[in-house]
């Protein structure tokens, strides 16, 4: 299904937000978006001049990022009304319709496979990382990004109906390691300066947003949600089991 515009009612343009994903142009959406942004942001360097594969890209905005950098960007995913709606509003990417657990690229077609928040969605994780291994060249570059288990779900039990699987800092380095990759760089994403400010108001910004739906929002949290900016999140390298996200960047292991 697809829309003309944003509107309260969670649509953002071009696409429904279903809970499944984040979308632009979403003012009550905005944080997340803005979280996954800096993510993308970090990652940038590791795409330069590259030939990359996003898998799962989502509404496109990201793929979009990267093609700024990229040689080039062929952007994954299952759902055909996605595909189309990459095609028609981000030129710079190349979208294709395909299943994760079988990427449609040739053995050793591309330097950098991109999975930016999709991991935890996929039941077979093994199987996915077989096949990034299978579609990069040799020391290609894997980079991942994921909600980090320890906060996003305290207990055993994703919190999010979405999610197979959610994993810890030592849960992700493990299932990389075991996979056919070697992690090089780790960084945890969380809440910059001014939005531990608003976590000091709110108790948790987070879990403000995620006590109602978005119409019972006071005002006053529906603009402090409407700021957020990507630069209120940090990036850093210590205490990844407090993180937000969890930030990857690994190697294809030699064979």
């Amino acid at each position: 299904m697809l829309t003309e515009q944003g509107d309260a009612a969670g649509r953002g343009p071009g696409l429904v937000l279903t809970g499944e994903r984040t979308l632009p142009g979403v003012e009550v959406e905005n944080y997340w978006f803005r979280r996954h942004e800096a993510a993308y942001s970090a990652l940038l360097p590791f795409c330069t001049g590259a030939v990359v594969l996003e898998a799962g890209c989502g509404e496109g905005y990201g793929a979009d990022r990267l093609a700024g950098v990229a040689r080039r960007v062929v952007g994954v995913d299952y759902d055909a009304a996605t595909v189309a709606h990459v095609a028609a509003a981000y030129l710079r990417v190349a979208p294709v319709r395909g299943n994760l657990a079988a990427l449609p690229v040739a053995d050793g077609a591309v330097d950098v496979v991109a999975c930016m928040q999709v991991i935890e969605h996929l039941w077979d994780q093994p199987g996915f990382l077989a096949e990034c291994a299978r579609v990069l060249r040799p020391a290609g570059t894997l980079l991942l990004s994921t909600p980090n288990r320890l906060t996003f779900s305290p207990g055993n039990t994703p919190l999010n109906p979405f999610h197979a699987r959610e994993l810890s800092p030592e849960e992700l380095v493990d299932l990389v390691t075991e996979n056919g990759f070697t992690p090089t760089r780790r960084f945890g994403l969380r809440h910059g300066r001014r939005l531990r400010r608003l976590d000091q108001r709110y108790g948790s910004l987070v879990d403000a947003q995620l006590a109602g739906p978005a119409e019972t929002w006071h005002r006053t949290l529906r603009r402090d949600v409407a700021g957020v900016r990507e630069d209120d999140f940090e990036l850093g390298r210590d205490d990844l089991e407090t993180s937000l996200d969890l930030v990857m960047v690994a190697v294809r292991t030699p064979r």
